[in-house]
């Protein structure tokens, strides 16, 4: 074999050309079925010791109508997002594998998922999605769906998801123990989760007898670029919610270009305390999701709908937290 080349796996076929047997034979003492006398079958057995030789689970599930796959769609742009795929590698249970299909601006989900279901996965679970209802239950009568970081109500599917509108309540509540009265939120729009977040803003900011401020943001540090010179303006709120940690840390980017102080001349508060927020360079306080828990409930929905097809599915909810760190000050 030249330098550099990479190996052939060994076939059944070689098994049975160096046990002197037929293809047939071999399969049938692997897969350990009766039809073969004692001495094929030692004879077998010791062909494949000898070439090492390892069956193709894959193609045997696959075989079976089994492919002990998960399906995942996730946004490449969003930094949660790889959390929560992290966190799925580590929750999978043993002989369960992933196939990850990413969705980008030039490529929208449907077309991701067009391509994980070409991949004959058992159960599909999506991060965040933003497929509208329609699409999500002719998807889920199809094959077993886990929704992950979105709400949705009135469709056949799992979902796994932070309170989003506690999460935006804690935020502003630890805002308004430092003494702030005039708040904003940047908000995602359509995205997953922005509904729940600024009711949950809008809940919380009336509670105390003041009037809320919603300004548009979005999922990207751009969104929070854009939005600063509203936030900064005089007059303008002293403290802000972003829709998630890529908004707050353009936010913060923008106001340190501007020679605006955080904190200081404006609190500044993410959401999904993702590594981003953790950053020596930006410490953001923001309200925290477990990837860990989220991801294990989403893998033992998705298995358990997998092996069973008619359980029925549900909704589990998970307590977001706060965590303070170093752009939240009193006015």
């Amino acid at each position: 074999m030249a330098s550099g080349e990479r190996p052939q796996p060994v076939t059944m076929a070689d098994v049975a050309a160096r046990a002197g047997v037929s293809r047939a034979l071999v399969s049938i003492v692997l897969r350990g079925v009766p039809g073969a006398s004692p001495a094929s079958r030692e004879r077998v057995l010791r062909a494949a010791a000898e070439l090492d030789y390892h069956p193709d689970q894959r193609a045997r599930l696959l075989g079976a109508g089994r492919s002990r796959t998960l399906g995942v769609v996730h946004d490449l742009h969003q930094p949660f997002h790889g959390e929560l795929v992290e966190a799925l590698y580590a929750a999978l249970p043993a002989g369960w594998g992933l196939t990850l299909e990413p969705a980008a601006r030039a490529r929208p989900e449907a077309a991701a998922v067009r391509a994980l279901l070409n991949h004959r996965c058992e159960a599909v679970l999506l991060v965040g999605p933003s497929l509208p209802r329609a699409a999500l239950a002719e998807l889920a009568a199809r094959t077993p769906v886990v929704v992950l970081a979105r709400a949705v109500r009135g469709v056949d599917v799992d979902v796994v998801r932070t309170d989003d509108e506690a999460g935006a309540r804690l935020a502003v509540e630890h805002l308004l123990s430092l003494g702030h009265r005039r708040t904003a939120h940047l908000h995602g729009g359509r995205a997953a989760g922005a509904a729940e977040r600024r009711a949950g803003y809008r809940a919380a900011v009336r509670a105390a007898g003041l009037e809320p401020e919603l300004l548009p943001g979005g999922l990207g540090d751009e969104d929070g670029v854009r939005a600063a010179p509203q936030l900064l303006r005089a007059g303008g709120p002293t403290a802000v919610l972003a829709f998630n940690d890529a908004c707050a840390a353009g936010v913060l980017a923008a106001a340190r270009r501007a020679g605006a102080q955080v904190p200081g001349r404006l609190s500044l508060v993410g959401y999904d305390d993702s590594a981003v927020a953790a950053l020596s360079t930006v410490a953001l306080t923001t309200v925290g999701q477990d990837a860990a828990a989220l991801a294990a409930h989403a893998v033992r929905r998705a298995t358990a709908r997998a092996e069973e097809p008619g359980l029925p599915t549900a909704e589990l909810v998970s307590a977001p937290r706060l965590v303070v760190r170093a752009t939240t000050a009193r006015p």
